[in-house]
């Protein structure tokens, strides 16, 4: 079966409504594109996670819809036109969609990841680069944390600098469980993974098997049970975004041990004073790199 793809070029306020039409009327996928793409009116439209932009299209919006060849194009496009109460049925246009083998042309798209001195991270379809490295095998998943972006690269690194060997570690907001993972690696004596995503928790525990790491990997309510906000780590890490790093700041710098470290990521360069300053109460943090814009704070509670 070959595939093809519809577009049709509608104003803002009709991009969102028509896109979800196309998907009732059978598409497989509906994608909102610039209209203006590539000219000198072509318009930025991104925001951190929690500060999404209001606006989901843009002035003159692109909807691409994929559907088979077989599909009957005018009357899905007139369908959609009409269940959102548009008087006339818009101008669309169609372009082939090539056949290929999308498993692999998806997995060509990542490849093996070398982080500071001797860490890599391999998709489980890659030969392993170095073996004797410390090796993650790790395929992109619904968890955040592969390694590819800068922030969870500088908590690596400072894993990797300032190895937790025979330490306790507490990974806040694990995700995919990599830190947790390189934290154990790296000779921690006991890691806990904690993160509000039951599917992040279900990945990293599917990470932690395949590459033979034991952690304990559990959501915030099982964490405050098992681990209660008496008990101390000697290594807290956390890779969130700055506004939920700045509400958490009593309850992560009350889990660091006297003598132990907290490092923060998915800080932007320019929050790093302002989370900073959030956390001079009660503990003292430094950017200690940066990368692409994006900032590690650490720091030590002095006993």
């Amino acid at each position: 079966m070959g595939w093809i793809e519809i577009v049709v070029e509608v104003a803002l306020e009709h991009a969102e409504s028509l896109s979800d039409a196309l998907m009732e009327a059978g598409a497989l996928s509906v994608s909102v594109e610039d209209a203006d793409e590539g000219t000198e009116a072509e318009r930025p439209l991104f925001g951190e996670p929690g500060m999404e932009p209001d606006e989901n299209a843009w002035e003159r919006s692109r909807v691409v819809a994929l559907v088979a060849t077989d599909t009957g194009h005018a009357s899905m496009v007139a369908d959609a036109a009409a269940a959102i109460g548009l008087a006339t049925v818009p101008a669309y246009t169609t372009r082939s969609v090539a056949d290929q083998d999308w498993v692999r042309l998806t997995q060509s798209q990542f490849e093996p990841i070398h982080i500071g001195k001797n860490i890599w991270v391999v998709p489980s379809w890659h030969d392993i680069p170095d073996p004797a490295a410390l090796v993650l095998e790790l395929d992109p998943g619904l968890a955040f944390g592969t390694g590819s972006h800068p922030t969870t690269r500088l908590c690596m690194e400072w894993l990797e600098t300032n190895a937790p060997q025979g330490k306790s570690v507490l990974d806040y907001g694990c995700g995919s469980g990599i830190l947790a993972m390189v934290a154990q690696k790296l000779g921690a004596k006991m890691v806990v993974g904690v993160d509000i995503d039951p599917q992040a928790i279900e990945s990293a525990r599917f990470n932690a098997e395949r590459n033979h790491c034991e952690l304990e990997l559990m959501l915030p309510k099982e964490f405050g049970t098992a681990h209660p906000q008496s008990e101390k780590f000697d290594v807290v890490v956390a890779n969130i975004l700055s506004s939920p790093l700045k509400l958490m700041a009593p309850m992560l710098s009350g889990r660091v041990a006297a003598g132990g470290s907290l490092i923060l990521s998915g800080v932007l360069a320019r929050q790093a004073e302002e989370v900073a300053a959030a956390y001079a109460p009660f503990i003292t943090l430094t950017v200690w790199a940066e990368h692409e814009g994006w900032v590690a704070l650490a720091g030590e509670l002095t006993a």
